[in-house]
């Protein structure tokens, strides 16, 4: 088993200067403050990342800079995806993969492939992949829900080590992780729903707000891995107020506030994204506050 991807990975944000192009000093600050929180890796150019909006130029940038920040004290995984599988194909040999561990990848967007065309394409993706990947269910955003079956289907080739599941439907997580291989990861992509399941058999999960609290967080899943229930859930609900404004007007809006707030980056985002409201921030402000 991959146990490195055990326990809290965080989607990192890119923070932004005011004039739109990245700003490396936030992004620096944004590594180390993770790091010395204790998460246990870092997964870059995820949708968290707005990497939709990236330039190639910039993501190789973005991507060499985290690398050199990193100086490999946590290991690190790379989004890769779209709705294109060749395009996929051809990005996966051009990035330098050999300071990454994993690859994670989403299921295709806006085609609303059928089951099979889902399995076919990542199917194409673990043949071609020089690292393990991660599966990636966001159907709120792709538009496409990747079914149980499929993913079970899918954790029998030899690349695919795990899935991030973000479905919103606990009772599709509870199949996975009832019929999963032994050795195949489930990991929660919705942070209100990582403990649960954590407690009901999964591994873990790729945060947004782990990185705004990636101290609390992480700790909350480390214990929830290792049977201290009570404790966990004592801070999740501590932590349930800010996981539902991190998200109230979208993310990354939501989280780069939060980061804003405790002076770790700045809180700009690129459009068609807007920062959060008057009232949001008021919020936010409040509750990091108390």
């Amino acid at each position: 088993m991959s146990t490195f991807l055990r326990g809290t990975g965080v989607a990192l944000a890119t923070p932004f200067n005011i004039d739109g192009s990245i700003d490396y000093q936030g992004v620096t600050s944004l590594v180390n403050f993770c790091i010395e929180g204790k998460v246990e890796y870092l997964v870059v150019l995820g949708t968290t990342a707005e990497s939709v909006t990236l330039t190639k130029e910039e993501k190789k940038s973005l991507i060499t800079h985290i690398i050199e920040v990193n100086n490999k004290r946590l290991p690190l995984v790379i989004g890769v995806g779209g709705n294109n599988t060749s395009a996929i194909l051809d990005e996966m040999k051009e990035v330098n993969v050999s300071e990454f561990d994993a690859i994670l990848s989403v299921v295709p967007m806006y085609n609303r492939p059928t089951q099979e065309g889902i399995y076919q394409h990542y199917k194409a993706i673990n043949d071609a992949a020089k690292l393990p990947v991660l599966l990636y269910n966001v159907p709120s955003r792709t538009g496409t829900n990747m079914t149980a079956d499929t993913t079970l289907r899918l954790a029998q080739l030899d690349n695919i080590i795990g899935i991030k599941e973000a479905v919103g439907d606990f009772t599709q997580v509870l199949k996975i992780i009832k019929d999963k291989p032994k050795n195949f990861l489930v990991i929660s992509g919705d942070d209100a729903l990582a403990l649960p399941a954590v407690a009901a058999g999964g591994d873990g999960v790729i945060s947004v707000v782990g990185q705004g609290f990636p101290e609390s967080f992480s700790e909350m899943i480390r214990l929830g891995l290792s049977g201290e229930t009570k404790k966990a859930f004592d801070i999740l609900y501590q932590l349930l107020p800010v996981l539902d404004y991190a998200f109230e007007e979208g993310n990354p809006a939501g989280i780069k506030h939060v980061l804003k707030v405790k002076g770790v980056c700045d809180d700009y985002v690129r459009l068609p994204l807007v920062k959060v409201s008057q009232s949001l921030s008021h919020k936010i402000k409040e509750y990091i506050e108390d």
